[in-house]
């Protein structure tokens, strides 16, 4: 007998990318960041006061949104919390999008957008980027709500300012979401800047990528009051608990220790741009970066790929469509991203011995 509801039927999940258990793997699959979290957070957790975990946490996260605000220079009622920004943007399909019709997003975008659409009962319709890979903002308007991850996954490429600003005009009487994974590897700068002037505009953003907190799942969306308190609505009829106490705290920590960060995103950014001229030098395209990955086009992606598997290195490779040309590499350390490099290097050897 089927037990499963004619919803869950029809889900199509979204596949994550692979998580191996055995040692020896070099991981660049999964956007990670290749630095360990601040030496400020692995104090605050060894400090924390264990007995306090037989209590629930503190549902609002409210020592962490105002760590946020202060940041960001808002007040804690423009922060809301959750557990990583998957969550967070799944409560935001729920209060925003849910049995609504034309709400757009880009066809090349995050994988988890359509799956939440078709979870929530969402009218999503993806707009095709254009050929170079790029999100046009004319092609956003009179949408009853729009997604867009900004810089964009997996295409590395970011929308400035004046362009999501013109979305936001475009779109009055939906809401605009922003999801800034990325924006700190980024060369433009942050929706948040507009955030004062349009009451439809929500920043979503994650310690996963470069507060190296994947681990700890935490998430946080920035918007006007009205916005925040529809998501707390929806997240207190789900789960009332989101964060866990050490997650609040590591992040709290995180935030506080401004110049470690800064200093490993440098070191991402800095590996990132010397990786990419010397794919380039071996005859690969690589997409101008503003993430801590990069997308490389290639003919041979399918092969490239197994290539890696076979030397246990892992990237990202979809079959399908307009990427089936494409491998996403994350970023590592240098002593990753110099094996990586390495590997090409061989198979571009062998390639050219074959074309002789």
């Amino acid at each position: 007998m089927n037990y499963l509801s004619t919803k869950a039927k029809a889900l199509t999940p979204y596949v994550a990318g692979l998580q191996p258990q055995e040692p020896g793997w070099i991981k660049l699959n999964t956007n990670e960041n290749p630095y360990p979290p601040s030496p400020k957070v692995v104090d605050a957790i060894k400090n924390a006061d264990i007995s306090s975990l037989g209590l629930y946490p503190d549902g609002d996260s409210t020592a962490l949104k105002e760590a946020i605000a202060a940041d960001l220079g808002l007040a804690p009622d423009n922060i809301f919390c959750g557990n990583g920004s998957d969550e967070v943007l799944a409560l935001a399909y729920q209060a925003f999008f849910s049995g609504k019709d034309n709400v757009l997003t880009p066809d090349i975008s995050y994988g988890f957008y359509p799956v939440w659409g078709s979870m929530y009962d969402v009218g999503l319709k993806t707009v095709p980027v254009d050929e170079d890979f790029s999100v046009n903002p004319d092609d956003y308007r009179d949408a009853k709500g729009v997604v867009i991850a900004n810089p964009n996954a997996p295409t590395s490429l970011a929308l400035n300012l004046g362009q999501v600003e013109l979305i936001l005009r475009q779109n009055p009487n939906g809401v605009v979401l922003i999801d800034e994974a990325y924006i700190d590897f980024a060369k433009v700068e942050s929706a948040v800047a507009l955030l004062g002037m349009y009451e439809n505009l929500l920043v979503v953003r994650t310690f996963s990528k470069s507060h190296s907190l994947a681990g700890m799942r935490i998430g946080y969306a920035i918007g006007q009051p009205k916005l925040i308190e529809a998501l707390r609505l929806v997240r207190d009829s789900f789960n009332s608990y989101p964060l866990d106490m050490l997650a609040q705290t590591a992040a709290i920590a995180a935030i506080k220790d401004k110049a470690y960060l800064m200093e490993t995103i440098a070191g991402v950014k800095d590996i990132r741009d010397k990786t990419i001229p010397r794919l380039q030098e071996m005859g690969y395209h690589v997409m101008p970066s503003q993430t801590n990955f990069l997308l490389i086009k290639t003919p041979a992606a399918g092969e490239l790929y197994n290539h890696f598997l076979g030397n246990k290195i892992l990237a990202r490779y979809w079959n399908k469509p307009r990427l089936n040309d494409c491998l996403r590499v994350t970023i590592g350390t240098r002593e990753d991203m110099e094996v990586f490099l390495q590997c090409v290097q061989a198979i571009a050897l062998a390639t050219r011995k074959k074309q002789r």
